[in-house]
C-alpha cells in the first residue's frame, strides 16, 4: 500500500502563528482563551473566545485578495503558504494537473457576510460588493488556494464542521491513491463576528462561564460547554515516493488510518457511532488497540456528549486504557479549523515524544473512566496516535498517525522533521 506522509505544516492559532510558536505554548499550558475582541460582546452570553493573534492579513497576502475574501480564507491561504515553504514545495516544479487542494467547510465567511449585508440594509442594493457572491462561500478558499499556486488537479471542500479537519485527510489520501502527487488539506475558521456569534449559540452548546480559567472544560465534573475559537492549521500531503523525488526525505508522520461515520437520527434509540469510526480507522491502519499510544480526544465540554465519546474510547481500549488528551482547552473549539490543527499537534506530539495537557481540568467525573492527561506534559514513547472529531449533526470521524515510515513499507526508511 502506498506510504502517505505529511511534509509541511502551517499553523494559525489562537497560541500563535507558526508551528512551533503554537507547540511552544501548548507545552507550556498557555491558554489563549480570552474576551472577544473583534467585536463588542459585552450583551451576548457568551463573551470569551481564543482569536488568533497579532495576524496582519496585508503583511500575508496580495492587497487585491484582502477586500475580496473573509478573514477565515486569510487564515487558510496564510497556512497554505507556511505549509508549502516548510515541505520545500516548488510548485512550478510539480505538473499542475497533479497537485490538489481540500480544505474543511464549517460556517464560511460569515464576518465579510454581514458586512456586506448590513450594507444592503443600510445604504441598498447597490452598495453590496460584487464578491459577496464568493467570499463567503465555502469552497472559498479551496479556489483561492488551488488560484494562488497553480494546482489544477482535484480541488474540493468538505462540510461536516469538526469533524471536517479529519475528513479531508481521508480525501486527500484518496486523492494521493488515484494519481495526485501532492495535496494541500486545510482547514481553518473565524466566526468571530456577531452574525457567527448568534449561530453558535444557536444550539445551545457554548458555555456562559465568563471565568477564563474554567470556562471549558471537557471531561471536568464542572463542565458547562465549549468556548469558539478561530483559526487552525494546513498540512502537505505526498506520497513517499513523491517525496523522494522532489529530494526530501524527512516528514512529520503517516497517515494510517481513516474512517468516517454518520450518528442515527435522534431518538431513534440507536446509539452514536463514534466508537465504530475509532474501531474503523484502527482496522484501516492494521493496528490494535493497544498500539495506540495517546488520543487526542474531541472533547465538546458538554457532559453527555464528553460521556458518549470517554465510552466509546473506554469500549475500544478499555477503562483507563490508553493516555487522552484535548490541547484544544488553550484555544477553544475551532470548527472546521480544530480537528486539523489536533492532527498538526499530534504529529508534533509524535516528534517530541512528549504528549501536551490538558488545562484547567481538576476534577475530572469518575463515571468516564478515561486516563485524562492534566494540566502538565506528559513524556512517554510514542508510536501511534488517534485524533477523534464529530461534527454538529451527527457526523464522526478517526484518523491514526505513525510517527515514521515503517521498516516494511517498500517505499523504504525515511526520517521525521525535527
Amino acid at each position: 500500500m502506498t506510504a502517505i506522509v505529511v511534509t509541511g505544516l502551517g499553523v494559525a492559532a489562537p497560541t500563535g502563528i507558526g508551528v512551533e510558536t503554537h507547540w511552544s505554548a501548548i507545552l507550556a499550558g498557555r491558554s489563549a482563551i480570552g474576551p472577544i475582541t473583534r467585536f463588542d460582546a459585552s450583551g451576548y452570553p457568551t463573551r470569551l473566545a481564543g482569536e488568533v493573534p497579532d495576524f496582519v492579513a496585508r503583511d500575508r497576502l496580495p492587497g487585491r485578495l484582502i477586500p475580496q475574501t473573509d478573514h477565515w480564507t486569510h487564515l487558510g491561504l496564510a497556512t497554505a503558504q507556511d505549509a508549502l515553504d516548510d515541505a520545500k514545495v516548488v510548485t512550478s516544479d510539480l505538473p499542475e494537473y497533479q497537485m490538489a487542494v481540500v480544505t474543511a467547510g464549517s460556517s464560511g465567511g460569515t464576518e465579510f457576510g454581514q458586512r456586506e449585508i448590513e450594507r444592503l440594509w443600510r445604504d441598498g442594493p447597490q452598495h453590496v460588493g460584487a464578491y459577496q457572491s464568493i467570499a463567503w462561500f465555502y469552497a472559498a478558499t479551496t479556489g483561492q488556494i488551488s488560484i494562488r499556486h497553480g494546482m489544477r488537479g482535484p480541488c474540493g471542500v468538505i462540510c461536516t464542521e469538526q469533524s471536517g479537519g479529519l475528513d479531508i485527510l481521508g480525501q486527500a489520501r484518496r486523492l494521493l491513491r488515484s494519481g495526485s502527487r501532492l495535496v494541500v488539506a486545510g482547514g481553518t475558521d473565524a466566526s468571530l463576528c456577531p452574525y457567527g456569534l448568534v449561530a453558535q449559540i444557536a444550539h445551545g452548546r457554548l458555555t456562559t462561564c465568563g471565568d477564563n480559567a474554567r470556562a471549558y472544560l471537557p471531561f471536568d465534573a464542572d463542565a458547562s460547554g465549549y468556548v469558539p475559537g478561530e483559526g487552525g492549521a494546513t498540512l502537505i500531503l505526498e506520497t513517499a515516493e513523491s517525496m523522494r523525488a522532489r529530494g526530501v526525505d524527512q516528514h512529520y508522520g503517516t497517515i494510517l488510518g481513516y474512517h468516517a461515520t454518520f450518528d442515527p437520527r435522534p431518538g431513534s434509540g440507536r446509539p452514536p457511532t463514534l466508537e465504530s469510526a475509532a474501531a474503523g480507522a484502527l482496522a484501516d491502519a492494521g493496528l490494535r488497540p493497544d498500539e495506540i499510544d495517546v488520543v487526542f480526544a474531541d472533547a465538546v465540554g458538554d457532559p453527555a456528549l464528553d460521556h458518549a465519546e470517554a465510552t466509546a474510547i473506554t469500549k475500544i481500549f478499555g477503562p483507563y486504557g490508553v493516555p487522552v488528551t484535548a490541547p484544544k482547552t488553550m484555544t477553544g473549539r475551532m470548527y472546521a479549523g480544530g480537528a486539523t490543527l489536533d492532527v498538526a499537534t499530534a504529529l508534533l506530539a509524535l516528534r517530541d515524544q512528549v504528549i501536551p495537557p490538558t488545562t484547567g481540568v481538576y476534577s475530572p467525573a469518575p463515571r468516564n473512566r478515561i486516563d485524562l492527561v492534566g494540566a502538565y506534559p506528559r513524556q512517554d514513547r510514542l508510536r501511534h496516535a488517534m485524533v477523534l472529531a464529530r461534527g454538529h449533526g451527527g457526523f464522526n470521524a478517526a484518523l491514526v498517525i505513525g510517527r515514521q515510515l515503517t521498516a516494511h513499507d517498500d517505499q523504504g526508511e525515511a526520517t521525521w522533521r525535527k
